[in-house]
């Protein structure tokens, strides 16, 4: 629906979806996908996702990483744009690792915890349960932060791959940071500057201040968003899509002081990623310890994370033994999960994880099946060869290692 005269269909279906937002509660259909929990710890918690009623699960299990600070629904927002939906329909085993909510009590972890124990336990505790099978991770934001420094810290972990969704590794790369830069160093009292004094005090970031900080992110949609909803009335999908993202945001979770200490201090203002490490105490990781295949995407709309930020870890990943790269669309959210992820990041995401499973694995993943995978040898070295998808091979590197 335009600003032009709405034809007679478009009225109705207008009116069908403001009934629907007003008597029923919504459009969107924001049932979870079953699970079970197989695992748990502090912050962590593992779940198995059920196979469809007429799925076979078989193959090589995939783990979802959820990143700090945002709900695991990231990857199950709503019905027809879930990829843990899309996962399990094929008969894929499906795990996903989420953390619960942060309190003051956790104000002592550091992202150490993540990095030695919720990730590589979350990964041990997955093959096991699908019989010792190799575990292909997607993590998403900081979860693919996560992903890779546990891979790159413990390259003996049962990895089959990695895929890396929106993850900024070189922060001065994201523009919205250019006009906070000049402030990150200023010192107010002895005690520290005004963020660390502000966060050690609060024992971390709470809640509110993190949903604030992701609607502030994306000022432009938030301005825009009651002409968008007037224009787009008989878009259901639209609307429904719109739901679930609102929800998405309305359910953020507080970081633990001494993590978001690391982050601000090491990631944001240190800019330590770029260099390919981060240090630990008397240690240090390096990316180039990561032997895993990893795929990376970058959102061609992604402010949070955009496309240059992202592709700063390709040429740290010397050995890898392959590393893609991949240019999608929408922003920070829907390059994973919006609409146009599934004709565009979900069949890449698929063809890399077929490419990497195990040959038993291959025989029986439905993805495998499909007609989209009969293609020649020489097309499927290529990721960005796949016809059907929204961005084609200009947007992609391969780097065969």
């Amino acid at each position: 629906m335009d600003l032009l005269p709405p034809k007679p269909a478009q009225v109705a279906t207008a009116a069908s979806n403001v009934a629907h937002k007003l008597l029923y509660g919504g459009l969107a259909d924001l049932r979870p996908m079953p699970r079970t929990l197989i695992d748990d710890g502090e912050l962590r918690e593992v779940y198995h996702y059920r196979p469809a009623a007429k799925a076979t699960e078989s193959g090589d299990p995939v783990l979802l990483v959820t990143p700090l600070a945002a709900p695991a629904i990231c990857f199950d927002l709503r019905r027809g744009c879930s990829l843990v939906e899309h996962f399990v329909t094929q008969g894929r085993p499906t795990y996903l690792v989420e953390y619960g909510e942060v309190s003051f009590k956790n104000r002592s972890l550091g992202m150490e915890h993540w990095v030695d124990e919720v990730v590589p336990e979350a990964i041990k505790t997955v093959s096991e349960h699908a019989g010792g099978r190799p575990v292909h991770l997607v993590g998403w934001s900081l979860g693919g932060i996560f992903a890779l420094l546990s891979a790159a810290d413990q390259p003996n972990l049962p990895i089959g791959s990695i895929t890396v969704v929106g993850s900024p590794i070189d922060v001065r790369k994201v523009p919205l940071m250019a006009p906070v830069r000049p402030l990150l160093n200023l010192n107010f009292t002895e005690g520290g500057g005004l963020v660390t004094r502000g966060y050690q005090a609060m024992g971390g970031i709470p809640k509110p201040l993190v949903n604030w900080a992701f609607q502030m992110s994306s000022v432009q949609k938030l301005i825009t968003k009651p002409l968008a909803v007037a224009t787009h009335l008989d878009d259901t999908e639209f609307l429904a899509q719109l739901e679930a993202v609102d929800r998405f945001s309305a359910n953020m979770i507080a970081y633990p002081g001494r993590t978001f200490g690391q982050l601000y201090h090491r990631m944001v203002k240190g800019n330590a990623l770029a260099k390919g490490s981060m240090t630990f105490g008397d240690r240090t990781i390096q990316f180039s310890a990561i032997k895993a295949p990893v795929l990376v995407f970058g959102g061609a709309t992604d402010g949070i994370a955009p496309v240059k930020a992202v592709k700063a870890v390709v040429p740290l990943l010397t050995g890898s033994t392959e590393v893609r790269f991949e240019i999608v669309p929408g922003g920070h959210l829907g390059m994973l999960t919006g609409r146009a992820a599934r004709t565009s990041t979900w069949p890449v995401m698929d063809e890399w994880i077929d490419q990497w499973s195990t040959p038993a694995a291959k025989k029986k993943s439905p993805a495998a099946k499909k007609p989209a995978a009969k293609k020649k040898a020489a097309d499927r070295e290529a990721i960005g060869a796949n016809p059907h998808r929204r961005y084609g091979s200009a947007g992609s590197r391969s780097l065969g290692r």
